[in-house]
């Protein structure tokens, strides 16, 4: 990456800023036809975490309908933002920066001046047509939710594309003109005009017939916002947007609602940016016109798209068939761990116990153990909330609500939360649900206490059921270590699960 223009010192002082480095970063700043956005990742190729994410809104599509070109003023905009986020990759120390643009880029009579700006910034900017686009948005919902198989709807500010999706393949893909800022100009000409675009829109995929009882993922900002509002309505108990679920009426309920709400109530809608704010009811309209002519099951909504699209695209085959859920708390709990994680070991000693559980409960019960270190060094009074905090409103990817409910109730019960259902708790996952995830961490906190979170009295102990009994065995001198407490814990698993606790030494 070369320096900044104007600063002689800017390549010499980021080679320099890399010899401090702390672990290898990827920016990616996405040319947008409605914002430009940098996000900086760090971690596991498969799941990087988000260490900084800043959008300028340009505006770069609102003329093209007009004028056919990018205004002199989204320019002066997306220059400055440019310029800044170049600057902050520098201080950042990130070692690979990847930049792209889309719709109004690509179709605008002066997309090349903007380019030619970027270029002399330091960026080296893909531009990408339409069906590349919509299969990195669809690479992007599948590396978020790996068994997404429907249809993939990304809309941005110039274009929307589709593309379907089945079981981590992209299959057709299609790229539309028909942006969120192009949305208006149609709905001005009569509502019917929106439609009948949408309608030929969809006769050239072939889904208005094939597509119908699929699920329809959203991808995009604008459709991001109008979950926002929904959960807002629907009192959803959770903040997280990422494979939060509606039912296809709802798209039509948006826009009757978007009616009634002004510019001051919408912004009191938690989450909601106010820059989306001009936008939500053609998007919604447009939402409720996709959703209803291709007869969706129901909608899906993805916190990835197509950055996250370009990191997946990356990795290999064998790391993208990872677990995204179980990377993502290996690596944060391995980071936060007070020895060297012990966090499988952990999962495998308490696995005998829940064998009969749900198949996919399994992969949340690994992921609690995962995390089984990270509120140690909290408050004690306050690790039970500091488990809950990380794995209810953690930001991980393929998990489901009800899932994220179980994750963070099993945290919050292993760091001290007792038998109760944490404060909020149990309203998406069933009882049956939440009263296991309370056994799991009560083993979880068995096993903590009794190893004191190192690894040689996991691998020299085992607990088991036997009949009516929970039967925890325990090899040679290691028998010192079930003292008061650990017995204590051993009796509360035993008596949530039914069985009578027994230590056998042998």
């Amino acid at each position: 990456m070369s320096g900044l223009p104007g600063d002689k010192n800017s390549a010499s002082g980021l080679a320099q800023k890399k010899k401090r480095g702390s672990g290898r970063r990827t920016a990616i700043v996405d040319i947008g036809s409605n914002s430009i956005r940098l996000v900086v990742y760090q971690g596991p190729a498969r799941v990087p975490a988000i260490l900084f994410n800043e959008k300028v809104m340009a505006g770069l599509g609102k003329e093209l309908s007009t004028t056919g070109a990018i205004g002199k003023d989204s320019i002066a905009l997306a220059t400055r933002g440019m310029k800044r986020f170049y600057r902050l990759c520098i201080e950042m120390d990130v070692d690979n920066v990847q930049s792209f643009a889309t719709a109004a880029v690509r179709d605008a009579s002066n997309g090349k001046d903007l380019l030619n700006i970027a270029s002399e910034i330091g960026y080296d900017v893909a531009v990408l047509q339409g069906e590349e686009e919509a299969e990195l948005a669809a690479l992007g919902v599948i590396s978020g939710i790996p068994d997404a198989s429907g249809i993939v709807g990304d809309l941005g500010g110039g274009s929307l594309e589709l593309a379907m999706v089945d079981q981590g393949r992209v299959l057709e893909r299609f790229s539309f003109p028909l942006g969120v800022l192009r949305v208006a100009d149609l709905r001005a000409k009569g509502q019917d005009a929106l439609k009948s675009k949408v309608r030929k829109m969809l006769k050239k995929t072939g889904w208005d017939k094939q597509g119908q009882d699929l699920p329809f993922y959203l991808v995009g900002g604008s459709w991001r916002s109008l979950a926002r509002l929904d959960m807002f309505d629907s009192q959803y108990p959770l903040p997280v947007i990422h494979n939060y679920e509606m039912e296809p009426r709802r798209a039509r309920r948006l826009v009757s609602r978007l009616a009634q709400l002004n510019r001051d109530k919408l912004k009191n809608v938690p989450g909601l940016s106010t820059s989306r704010i001009p936008t939500l009811k053609d998007a919604a309209w447009l939402l409720s016109l996709l959703v209803r002519y291709l007869n969706s099951s129901k909608m899906v909504v993805s916190a990835y798209g197509v950055r996250e699209g370009m990191l997946f695209h990356t990795v290999s085959k064998q790391e993208a068939a990872r677990d995204p859920l179980l990377l993502a708390t290996e690596d944060t709990g391995a980071a936060q761990a007070r020895f060297p994680a012990n966090s499988k070991l952990l999962g495998k000693w308490i696995a005998d116990i829940f064998s009969d559980d749900p198949v996919e409960w399994h992969r949340i019960r690994q992921a609690a153990c995962n995390l089984g270190d990270v509120a140690w060094r909290a408050n004690p009074n306050f690790r039970a909330e500091r488990g809950l905090e990380v794995g209810l409103h953690g930001n991980w990817v393929g998990i489901t609500g009800p899932e994220r409910e179980m994750l963070g109730q099993a945290l919050f019960t292993s760091f001290g939360g007792g038998n109760d259902v944490f404060p909020g708790g149990g309203k998406l996952a069933s009882a049956a649900a939440t009263r296991r995830a309370i056994a799991w961490g009560l083993a979880m906190r068995l096993g903590q206490r009794l190893s004191g979170g190192t690894r040689t009295p996991l691998e020299q102990t085992q607990i088991r059921k036997s009949g009516k009994k929970l039967e925890l065995t325990i090899a040679g001198d290691l028998v010192h270590l079930y003292g008061d407490v650990v017995a204590k814990r051993h009796g509360h698993l035993a008596n949530m699960l039914g069985l009578e606790p027994v230590m056998t030494a042998v």
